[in-house]
């Protein structure tokens, strides 16, 4: 797969050096990966919009980037948070007998 040969500095945006040329580089480089594998691929889009999420997080704490670009950069990362979030499978909701019954074997 074409994400398992992505830089470090692709994936990991806080070890790199804070060059804004290079992360927004790299989030478009992802963005385009994530939208090519969001139907073949549900869980690796997953982890590919957690990374996505991270670069544009990275990109906005930078202080020398224009206000305009930091404060996008904050939107879409709080936007690709709601992504992965609601990607994330839901915790199973136990009934009343489920929790009885669990309950009794661990007496």
């Amino acid at each position: 797969m074409v994400n398992d040969k992505i830089d470090s500095a692709f994936v990991e945006p806080n070890t790199a050096p804070a060059q804004p040329e290079l992360l927004v580089s790299a989030v478009l480089h992802l963005m385009s990966h994530y939208t090519a594998n969001n139907d073949k691929e549900s869980r690796s889009c997953v982890k590919l919009a957690s990374v996505i999420e991270r670069h544009l997080k990275a990109l906005a704490d930078l202080p020398n980037l224009a206000p305009v670009l930091r404060a996008t950069c904050q939107q879409l990362s709080e936007q690709w948070a709601l992504v992965v979030e609601r990607s994330m499978p839901q915790p199973e909701k136990f009934n009343l007998f489920t929790r009885i019954v669990s309950g009794a074997r661990t007496i």
